[in-house]
């Protein structure tokens, strides 16, 4: 018998795995949950071996999914997933939402809920995620096997052995897109202080970061040696580093960056 899943929410992120389930042939069976109706999730058209359904109450009569995927916003969470409490005693819950504790889906769903949590980046669209999960001690080594599944389906997975550290990663590669886009707009705004024209500085810093992270991905040298390789000693590359690189450079501001998202991250949480 095939995997049955149930998708609550497809909107980016949701869309993003679905893509990558309908690719890797994860699952017999993909029922998605969404209010306002085929149309808002998929304009072009439902794929293939995909139901839409507008909410619990219009489920196919007799679906009991293997997991329940909860990827709405974490503001409607109490509102969106508790009538899908009745497969507590067969499906696991995977949820994509931030801030939204292992805890806080033991209340809702029961004590012996299998519950995992899980962080994935917006690279995930592009099948180059990475997702941090971490399961409750309800999760079975077979359901856990499932949601790595899924989520490899959009990139990478590293899983945690504690909920704590949830929110440091939150910090690093949850919100880390957002900083390497910023990288970019900076060093685009650097070149065009240095004298380039504005089209021509964003398209050298688009295609230098686009490029050296497809590097970084390829290589089997670590980052701190490709760093070494481009760089001459008493070169151009040193004399910019030495400015990075300094006691008040980009290390102690990332320091400071993280700090503040992963400490954001817990309030939200609770």
């Amino acid at each position: 018998m095939g995997v049955s899943l149930l998708l609550v929410g497809c909107g980016k992120m949701g869309g993003a795995l679905l893509s990558g389930w309908r690719a890797a042939s994860v699952a017999s069976r993909i029922v998605v949950v969404e209010p306002s109706g085929p149309a808002a999730a998929f304009p072009s058209g439902v794929p293939d071996g995909v139901e839409v359904v507008t909410g619990a109450e219009a489920l196919p009569p007799g679906f009991v999914p293997d997991a329940v995927v909860l990827a709405v916003k974490p503001q409607m969470m109490d509102a969106a997933a508790p009538p899908y409490a009745r497969f507590a005693g067969t499906a696991v819950y995977l949820s994509i939402a931030a801030g939204r504790t292992v805890g806080s889906f033991e209340r809702m769903f029961g004590a012996g809920a299998a519950i995992v949590r899980a962080m994935p980046n917006t690279p995930a669209a592009i099948g180059r995620g990475i997702t941090a999960a971490v399961a409750n001690a309800a999760v079975t080594p077979a359901q856990r096997d499932l949601c790595t599944r899924l989520l490899a389906a959009a990139g990478e997975v590293a899983w945690l052995s504690d909920e704590g550290q949830i929110d440091a990663v939150t910090a690093v590669s949850g919100s880390g897109p957002a900083y390497v886009f910023l990288l970019v707009e900076a060093l685009a705004k650097a070149g065009e202080a240095a004298g380039l024209p504005p089209d021509l500085a964003m398209t050298l810093a688009r295609a230098t970061v686009s490029g050296s992270g497809e590097l970084l991905h390829r290589a089997c040298e670590p980052a701190d040696q490709l760093r070494r390789n481009v760089t001459s000693p008493g070169g151009t590359t040193q004399a910019a580093l030495d400015v990075l690189m300094a006691p008040d450079g980009l290390g102690p501001l990332l320091d400071r960056a993280v700090a503040a998202g992963a400490r954001r991250s817990r309030e939200l949480a609770g």
